[in-house]
């Protein structure tokens, strides 16, 4: 049954960065307004939520296995503490921290309307931290950050997340808020 929890909790942390991945880049997509490729706005919306949504559930499942898991032996400490583990206390802190981001950025998200606009976007900037801190705990912590297949899955989710940032900080970027008509001013 361990190795069934390690297995489990190992993939549910890849599964839960490629999915990240996806959400950080749909979520700059989301910024411009534009669709992307064939997916109409209110479709990369949704890709955004949804990938975003399921990456949280995966970063769940991913702690909730370790924590029951003999081998990996985490405790609450581990979970809500950076940097207080015993073992590898730099990385493991790198998955907590990531952790209490994704609480507040959730949290926010579906607070939204009750918290007004600015205070989401002041606290949904944090994906851009989020991110970078949770694919280095990967790399630091997983045990599979040797391994190629683990490799060129990192690479490939930096190289959409790098060109999504690029994209997003082009002199030319236009976010969508600008771009709308303003009825009844």
């Amino acid at each position: 049954m361990s190795e069934a929890l390690w297995a489990l909790g190992r993939g549910s942390g890849i599964a839960a960065l490629v999915l990240l991945t996806l959400a950080v880049a749909s979520g700059i997509f989301t910024r411009s307004g534009r669709p992307l490729l064939t997916v109409p706005r209110f479709g990369v919306v949704e890709l955004h939520r949804s990938t975003a949504l399921l990456g949280s559930i995966f970063v769940a499942i991913h702690i909730a296995t370790l924590f029951f898991d003999p081998y990996a032996q985490l405790d609450l400490v581990d979970v809500v503490i950076p940097f207080a583990g015993a073992y590898k206390p730099f990385w493991l802190g790198l998955g907590t921290l990531a952790f209490d981001l994704l609480i507040a950025i959730t949290l926010t998200g579906l607070l939204r309307h009750r918290l007004g606009y600015r205070t989401f976007r002041a606290v949904h900037w944090l994906s851009y931290a989020l991110w970078p801190i949770a694919l280095s705990h990967g790399i630091g912590n997983g045990t599979d950050a040797g391994s190629g297949w683990f490799l060129a899955t990192a690479l490939a989710c930096t190289m959409v997340v790098a060109a999504a940032g690029a994209w997003r900080l082009r002199y030319n970027f236009q976010e969508h808020q600008h771009t709308r008509i303003r009825i009844g001013r």
